[in-house]
């Protein structure tokens, strides 16, 4: 007799494998493998364990502030406002000046300005760094960059504009050429005298420059001079008493040549811009640089100065300061 043999028939270990592979194979789809794994796993030292990351939204972009913060112009503040803001400087930067003290004054009515002094008539930009030094304003207005004396009594000049000088003569000069770099400086330092020096007709070169305390003269000097002085006064070289540009332009007549800013002479009837180097001073060669007779223009504070007096800087270096500029025909910064 065949003895049978002992344990559960076959069938029943096919079932208990499909059973068991049929779910391994749910907890591999489901991740309920891998998570039991992953909490069964110990932790050794020095290896870390991954752990899943939450999503985290995008940070979102930070704000700009549309005008310079308070301490762009880096001014010590800590002295007490004045009751009356009071400036003076360029004549030049009359037009930039008092459109900026009417706009800032329209926001800050209880703040008085006043630009020139004792009378309301600026004193050039020489003069207004003076009275800064001597502490008798608060501000000036500059058309020429600091001198190392203005900058070592702690006087910071901030640019707030960009401007050019124009070289003009009478619209009846019958000389239509432009003029050099080099020939500008040799006319105004007395080695060209002639208009026949420079292709013209054979007649005098008379030149009328500006008043030595006109801080557009200190400006033609170093970028046209280099620093050097200018030829000295005589029957055909005259410099100007005061700071003005009218006289100048209406002494010009048909041999004379003189120097002011594009926005005193551009839109002048009797006189003529000359090119230099081939360049005349439109916004778009200022801008580019290619014209030779561009600058910047300033305000100048003390470096320790009060809220008041940065706070008027910053105005000015503002989105709407820079479009009040622009619209003075100065070119703004942006």
């Amino acid at each position: 007799m065949t003895a049978r043999p002992s344990g559960p028939p076959p069938i029943v270990y096919i079932l208990l494998l499909a059973i068991v592979g049929g779910g391994g194979w749910y907890a591999y789809r489901s991740g309920l493998l891998n998570s039991l794994l992953n909490r069964s796993t110990p932790t050794q030292p020095g290896i870390p364990v991954a752990q899943p990351q939450a999503p985290t939204a995008p940070k979102p972009p930070q704000a700009q502030a549309p005008n310079p913060p308070a301490n762009a112009v880096n001014l010590d503040t800590s002295l007490p406002n004045p009751a009356v803001l009071q400036m003076d400087g360029s004549v030049t930067m009359i037009r930039i000046v008092l459109a900026l003290k009417a706009g800032y004054t329209q926001r800050n009515p209880g703040i008085p300005l006043t630009y020139g002094i004792p009378d309301g008539k600026p004193n050039g930009s020489n003069a207004g760094l003076k009275a800064l030094m001597e502490g008798r304003i608060q501000m000036a207005a500059s058309s020429r960059p600091l001198n190392a004396n203005e900058v070592q009594a702690g006087l910071q000049a901030i640019p707030v504009a960009k401007d050019a000088l124009a070289v003009a003569v009478g619209v009846n000069n019958p000389y239509k050429g432009g003029l050099t770099l080099q020939q500008l400086a040799d006319i105004f330092q007395g080695r060209i005298t002639n208009w026949s020096q420079v292709g013209g007709p054979d007649r005098p070169i008379r030149v009328l420059n500006r008043a030595p305390q006109s801080g557009t003269y200190s400006v033609f000097q170093e970028l046209v001079l280099l620093g050097l002085p200018f030829a000295p006064d005589g029957p055909n070289f005259i410099t100007a008493k005061e700071d003005a540009t009218t006289p100048l332009l209406r002494a010009l007549g048909e041999d004379g040549i003189t120097y002011s800013t594009v926005d005193q002479v551009q839109n002048q009837q009797t006189v003529r811009i000359v090119p230099i180097d081939g360049q005349m001073p439109t916004r778009e060669a200022i801008q580019r640089g290619s014209y030779p007779l561009a600058r910047n223009v300033f305000l100048v504070a003390p470096q320790r100065t009060s809220p008041v007096v940065a706070d008027f800087i910053n105005y000015a270096l503002s989105d709407q300061g820079q479009q009040i500029i622009g619209r003075t025909e100065f070119i703004p910064l942006r």
